[in-house]
């Protein structure tokens, strides 16, 4: 579910990033050299070479090779090498204020907060002015409890941001135990304008929290009820504080209207005790220490997709450092590091989620997407297969791991994670198409097409018009010699849905080729390798379709990129020949298909299966 409906995105982001006027880490924007240990060796070679001269002003071998890789690494948001070479350049003699705030990020990132913490201290007594450090400090505070040290923080000139300085307030003084000023702090928040929503969520907390649920229902039921509502832990809270008023068919009505029937264990659990009449405790907090968490965690959830991922993940990591059980923020964590490439950090991330949290299932899943980007396919899979004996009554399990053993090849096993997904769907709905459209994918992969056919078809009724059951099934019949009226008709109606999707058009032009259509093949497939130029599959056709209408240099250049793409990326498509390409080139592809066995290429359009071009 989506976060709190927010102000206009950049008023928002400068109001939550406050005095941060240049992050140190901007991964997406930054170039990317090469590997930070290869940068520190250049340095140190550097350095070496102009040992002849004046080198009286300069920076030691060490420190200047320490700090280009560490610059690198934290353009690459390789946090841990980043780490490792800005403690190296501190320990060198560089204390500047842009060393320590980049060092600081990156012992968050790692979550080394023995690091982390002392340093943000130092900064903060020597009035860096850094909103990281003023963060840090700020979560250690909560973390122990020491509310005393919180308070004198925020008074002081360390500035964690308004609005994490404002919340963090009302929760340090409810920590204190002055509810009344709590209030009246989160009521200053929510008089800026898009923030009533963050104010009003947190303030309902802290009421239930002291026991005041008939307070904390009036917020949810008011004026912003329906933004808080709209975030899963939103309902949840509410939820709890409905059944703390023996309100139980009230709170059940909530979670089916937000979430529906289809639950993941969680909710469904929430569901299942609601319906049994039995209360709810309330513990989305279970004091102040995690309602400074809960801040911390609100501000990431806002800032994902606007502000730099970094300081989104600064925000998710130390409200895990508050409360290290708090697995919404440690999934989404792990998620960010992962976008971020930094999988071993992820899957670390999401193994940190205890197998008796009831979102684990989630954590797991997403270990193993993670390992499987990481090219440990096989631990993916162990990883799956494991969590389908924990979890065998949960459809994502079963859908992950047949998702993971498809990429693999492993096709008939595929299948039969899919059969055990599809049994527990029970009767389907339009939105479970996907599901039968990726076994169908495994069956067909496995020689099994009877089966297949049926699927692609099941799928289309579900969804009749999704272009990439259209696509794969219309192009199956061509390419089998079947149905080839009503097969050229869904591929023309996929492209049609998806007009800026090559593989669609690469699809069409495909089978306009393999029918004999060349003329329109070939606007088809320039088409196509437009909207992916880069694709070594497409080159490959565009240089196959050329040829047929004669424009065989053309060809064979669009075959010498197809080889150039596919050396770079060979595992970009598995129908991806590089051998077969060769031997285009050298001989031409009428040749090649005289010794494949394969019929001449000619123009005119086939009607029968025997006769479509292979």
């Amino acid at each position: 579910m989506p976060s709190f409906p927010l102000p206009p995105r950049l008023a928002l982001i400068a109001f939550l990033m406050g005095s941060v006027a240049a992050f140190p880490l901007h991964a997406q924007d930054a170039p990317k050299p090469g590997s930070a240990e290869a940068a520190a060796d250049a340095a140190d070679a550097e350095a070496a070479a102009s040992e002849a001269g004046d080198t009286s002003n300069d920076p030691s071998p060490e420190a200047a090779g320490a700090y280009l890789a560490a610059r690198i690494a934290s353009q690459q948001s390789d946090f841990t090498q980043a780490a490792h070479y800005y403690r190296k350049l501190m320990a060198a003699g560089d204390t500047s204020a842009a060393t320590a705030e980049a060092a600081l990020v990156a012992e968050i990132a790692i979550a080394d907060y023995d690091h982390a913490v002392p340093l943000a201290r130092q900064m903060v007594e020597a009035g860096a002015g850094s909103q990281i450090a003023a963060l840090t400090l700020l979560a250690q505070d909560a973390k122990a409890g020491d509310w005393g040290a919180a308070l004198k923080l925020l008074d002081s000139d360390a500035d964690p941001g308004p609005l994490m300085a404002g919340l963090s307030r009302a929760w340090t003084l409810v920590g204190e135990g002055k509810m009344t000023d709590a209030s009246a702090a989160f009521d200053k928040i929510g008089k800026d304008k898009g923030l009533g929503a963050f104010s009003e969520f947190h303030k309902a907390l802290a009421l239930a929290l002291v026991g005041d649920y008939e307070g904390a229902d009036k917020i949810f039921s008011g004026e912003h009820g329906a933004a808080i509502t709209s975030t899963r832990r939103g309902v949840i809270a509410h939820a709890e504080i409905l059944s703390q008023l023996e309100r139980d068919p009230e709170a059940l009505k909530l979670i089916e209207d937000r979430f529906g029937s289809d639950l993941d264990p969680q909710l469904a659990d929430l569901r299942d005790r609601l319906a049994k009449g039995e209360t709810l405790p309330f513990d989305i907090v279970h004091n102040a220490t995690d309602g400074v968490a809960e801040v911390y965690y609100s501000v990431a959830q806002a800032l994902v997709g606007d502000a730099p991922d970094t300081f989104t993940l600064i925000h998710s990591r130390l409200a895990g450092l508050i409360r290290p059980g708090l697995d919404d923020a440690t999934i989404l964590t792990a998620s960010l590091l992962d976008q971020a490439k930094q999988y071993d950090l992820a899957i670390t991330a999401y193994a940190s989620v205890s197998p008796k949290s009831p979102i684990y299932h989630a954590a797991e899943i997403g270990r193993a997407e993670a390992m499987v980007r990481a090219g440990r396919n096989d631990a993916a899979i162990e990883v799956l297969e494991n969590l389908s004996r924990i979890r065998p009554k949960l459809v994502g399990v079963w859908t992950a791991l047949g998702d993971t053993l498809r990429r693999e090849k492993r096709f008939a096993e595929a299948a039969k994670a899919y059969d055990k997904a599809i049994e527990l769907l029970g009767e389907p709905k339009p939105d479970d198409w996907a599901v039968w459209y990726s076994r169908a994918i495994a069956q067909e992969r496995s020689g099994d097409w009877a089966q297949a056919e049926k699927g692609f078809r099941e799928a289309l009724k579900l969804s009749p018009d999704q272009p990439s059951v259209l696509n794969y099934l219309g192009y199956s019949y061509v390419d089998r010699g079947e149905n080839l009226d009503e097969a050229l008709a869904m591929i023309r109606k996929a492209a049609q849905e998806r007009p800026d999707a090559g593989f669609i058009i690469d699809s069409l032009a495909w089978a306009l080729f393999k029918l004999g259509h060349y003329q329109e093949a070939a606007k088809e497939m320039e088409r196509a390798v437009e909207l992916e130029p880069r694709d070594p599959l497409l080159n490959d056709h565009l240089g196959d379709v050329l040829w047929a209408v004669g424009r065989k240099r053309e060809a064979e250049f669009q075959w010498r990129r197809a080889l150039s793409f596919g050396n770079d990326e060979a595992a970009s498509s598995e129908d991806l020949d590089l051998d077969r390409i060769r031997q285009k080139i050298e001989v031409g592809l009428d040749r090649v298909r005289q010794e494949e066995g394969k019929s001449p290429l000619h123009g005119e359009p086939q009607k029968t299966g025997a006769d479509v071009q292979n």
